[in-house]
């Protein structure tokens, strides 16, 4: 007689081993589904042992605080890797050397405050990569280059407070873009990256809101909804000065060294008093131009009433005139007659 039960826990002690060769301790192996989970161990580096031909590596929920440059270099058909809700702080150039089927890669939930610009260089097969809930203030030049496959990003829950619009430029698949709570400073700097997100959307790409931090008169306003008009040109002091007279660079160092930050930041501010009398001066502007219109359109119809008066006028008065000149010979011609016999008689 069958015993299926007996059946079903070999199944399951083939597929999910617990401790076998070549699977790491603490971890679960699925070898069907050539998965590795360390998921919640308290592990504080990344375990030894993985089996070479691993493709999902779970490792989310640790105490992993650094990532060694060879951790990863014989796992190159990993596709998929997740080191959310860790302690990592910084990765190095060659962190994540050998992946170059690594499909999605997530960093969520670390306490990472820089990443070197090369870091990703070596995942061109990229398509998913979520850095949310970090400590990134910016991110370096080159930072996505050669990342053509990525379409989806999340870097929301950061301290962002800039981003050059020309780190975006290289990422030509991108569909999905998420920046939410970041600290963004609103100001001419901005400009650039709100042209690219037009553009974006304008393709069919999606974002989340992009709340302004500063400046306070933009404070949670979405930066997708405030008019380009509201930013002034960046003004550019190195640009002038490295081209100015060599008699005059001393002076000119001089006088930017001397300068207030808030000073130079002024020149970025949005034009705010411009915005805020803005739709009175439009309401007033639209009252004004329809009163002139309404004047306008009352003369020309006093005009118009006044031409067609004046021609019927005209009209009927030349006709009596021509009554008048037909009947000038017939009243000449009977008074004539009327007097010959008058002056016979007198004769």
């Amino acid at each position: 007689m069958i015993c299926w039960g007996e059946i079903t826990l070999r199944i399951l002690g083939l597929l999910f081993v617990h401790s076998v060769i070549g699977c790491p301790e603490s971890c679960l192996c699925n070898i069907t589904l050539k998965e590795v989970s360390c998921t919640g161990n308290g592990l504080s580096e990344i375990p030894k042992g993985v089996p070479p031909d691993t493709e999902i590596l779970y490792l989310q929920n640790n105490h992993i605080h650094t990532i060694s440059n060879a951790t990863f270099t014989d796992m190159s058909k990993l596709q998929v890797l997740d080191l959310s809700n860790n302690f990592i702080s910084s990765l190095s150039s060659n962190t994540f050397a050998g992946l170059h089927n690594l499909l999605n890669l997530n960093l969520a939930n670390n306490s990472i405050k820089y990443m070197d610009n090369k870091i990703l260089h070596s995942m061109q097969n990229l398509k998913q990569l979520d850095l949310s809930f970090n400590n990134l203030t910016s991110l370096p030049e080159g930072f996505f280059k050669n990342q053509k496959n990525l379409i989806w990003l999340a870097m929301y829950q950061n301290q962002l407070r800039q981003l050059d619009s020309a780190l975006l430029e290289s990422l030509s698949n991108l569909q999905v873009l998420l920046f939410q709570k970041n600290l963004w400073k609103c100001d001419c700097r901005v400009a650039g990256l709100k042209l690219w997100l037009e553009s974006f959307l304008y393709k069919g790409g999606q974002i989340d809101e992009i709340l302004c931090t500063e400046p306070e008169d933009l404070r949670s306003k979405d930066l997708m909804k405030i008019p380009h008009e509201l930013f002034q040109p960046c003004s550019s002091v190195q640009y002038k000065s490295s081209h100015a007279d060599p008699d005059h660079r001393g002076s000119i160092t001089h006088n930017l060294h001397g300068k207030n930050e808030n000073d130079n930041n002024s020149d970025c501010n949005p034009k705010s008093k411009q915005r805020a009398g803005s739709l009175r001066h439009a309401i007033a502007t639209v009252v004004i131009t329809g009163v002139i219109c309404s004047i306008v359109c009352l003369m020309m119809l006093a005009a118009a009433i006044y031409g067609c008066s004046y021609a019927a006028l005209m009209a009927k008065y030349q006709r009596e005139l021509k009554k008048l000149e037909h009947l000038g010979p017939e009243v000449e011609q009977g008074s004539a007659e009327e007097k010959e016999p008058l002056d016979g008689s007198l004769a």
